[in-house]
């Protein structure tokens, strides 16, 4: 190989080692970016709950009000037709609790422009975490499976030569059973040999029964008469 072919093999897994660390640097900085944007959902889910509960406290302050001013309004209509001091005195006194709805109704209103705007940009924050966190996920199960792909790859490229090794060893094994138990054969047909066992099967081979004919029943009995006698 040449020095300028050597030289961009190196360079070239240089360069995939650096992309690959590279590549393990950007998956942990987001997860640490997923991490961090839940936090900040959990701190705007606290905001959320809090001005949701001072928007219910102006909604009670801006009931109470109303309720006041339909009270005092018609004790100033009543007044009006016996005690005209007592009317006007009940009457500016709705001007000033009309003057007070204002104010607790411009604050209800910006609780509820803040609760309606916050509760959307929590909902789409939640969203793409989730999504993000998806495709996070989903680049981390495929780095993994094409690991173990490259892996199972890798072994059963260099695995070949390992099985045909193999192969020959199983060959060999089998040959080496078989000439055992030929082998073993051999040795038991001259263990039958030197026993006579060997001239008894030949014998028995050729219909000729070893140790003498079989004695008749009749002729047994006579034998034991004759041994009595004696």
């Amino acid at each position: 190989m040449s020095l300028k072919k050597l030289w961009t093999a190196i360079r070239g897994a240089t360069n995939e080692g650096l992309e690959a660390a590279a590549d393990t640097q950007a998956i942990r900085i987001l997860d640490q970016e997923m991490r961090e944007a839940k936090q900040e959902l959990q701190a705007c889910d606290e905001s959320l709950t809090r001005i949701m509960a001072k928007r219910k406290l102006a909604e009670g302050k801006v009931a109470a009000l109303k309720d006041d001013i339909e009270t005092y309004t018609n004790h100033a209509i009543a007044a009006s037709e016996t005690d005209e001091a007592l009317a006007i005195e009940c009457a500016d006194r709705v001007s000033e609790l009309e003057t007070a709805l204002d104010g607790e109704q411009n604050i209800l209103d910006s609780f509820l422009s803040s609760e309606k705007s916050l509760k959307a940009n929590i909902a789409k924050a939640k969203t793409n975490v989730r999504l993000m966190e998806q495709q996070i996920e989903q680049v981390k199960a495929t780095e993994s499976v094409q690991k173990a792909q490259v892996a199972v790859s890798t072994r059963h490229m260099g695995a070949n030569s390992k099985v045909k090794t193999a192969l020959s060893s199983l060959d060999r094994i089998k040959e080496k059973q078989l000439q055992r138990s030929a082998e073993l054969d051999v040795a038991e047909e001259l263990a039958n040999e030197e026993s006579g066992s060997s001239l008894d099967a030949k014998l028995k081979a050729a219909g000729i029964k070893s140790g003498g004919a079989k004695k008749s029943g009749n002729d047994k009995l006579a034998q034991l008469l004759a041994a009595k006698k004696g």
